[in-house]
């Protein structure tokens, strides 16, 4: 991940822990948002449909508007679920060794 890609996840994750109400509400780097999909298993093609599609998929699946856009809350839990995911395949690989 570029690190202007890491920023734009990280901002946009801070302002979903400190309730963003500001508009419009910004969006995070949408190759950043693929690979926080990709920590999930979840491959997301290359086409911004896709992108919008997996977002609205997962913003239904954890109970927000299904609105397409990666803002604070959705990329507040999609980085939670994220490291949630990393720390369990390393917990995976750490107990088969």
């Amino acid at each position: 991940m570029s690190a202007r890609g890491m920023l734009s996840v990280v901002g946009t994750a801070v302002g979903g822990l400190i309730g963003w109400n500001g508009e419009p509400v910004p969006a995070a780097d949408p190759a950043a948002v693929q690979e926080l999909f990709a920590d999930l298993g979840l491959a997301v093609g290359p086409d911004p449909a896709d992108l919008d599609a997996a977002v609205r998929r997962f913003q239904d699946r954890v109970g927000l508007e299904p609105d397409g856009v990666a803002g604070p809350h959705t990329v507040h839990l999609l980085t939670r679920y994220a490291k949630e995911a990393r720390e369990l395949r390393r917990f995976e690989h750490a107990a088969a060794a």
